[in-house]
């Protein structure tokens, strides 16, 4: 978050910051970011909310349970999430940060 953070201020993009880990998010959002992006990339598998669960929760996932887990437990989210004019992206790599904002 640090970095991107970092970024965004570096190359004068505004931005409005919503920690759903504490405000949380609702059902729609990530089911609307899971179909964008795949749910497979939203949930973080190497955050240790995710490591802690139960080898019975952690195994089979589809995206009905990734979602049911990512709203359950919102740290699950991979982040950052950023989202403009309709489009999101997920992580941060300074490359693609370049690309989806033209910067």
């Amino acid at each position: 978050m640090k970095k991107a953070r970092a970024w965004l201020d570096a190359h004068g993009v505004a931005y409005a910051f919503h920690d759903y880990k504490t405000a949380g998010v609702d059902a729609a959002t990530v089911s609307g970011w899971a179909q964008q992006v795949g749910w497979e990339k939203l949930l973080n598998r190497a955050g240790a909310t995710f490591r802690k669960l139960p080898e019975s929760d952690r195994a089979d996932i589809d995206a009905n349970r990734a979602i049911a887990l990512m709203l359950a437990q919102p740290s699950m989210i991979r982040r950052p999430v950023l989202v403009q004019d309709g489009r999101i992206i997920v992580g941060f790599k300074p490359e693609l940060y370049q690309e989806f904002f033209g910067a």
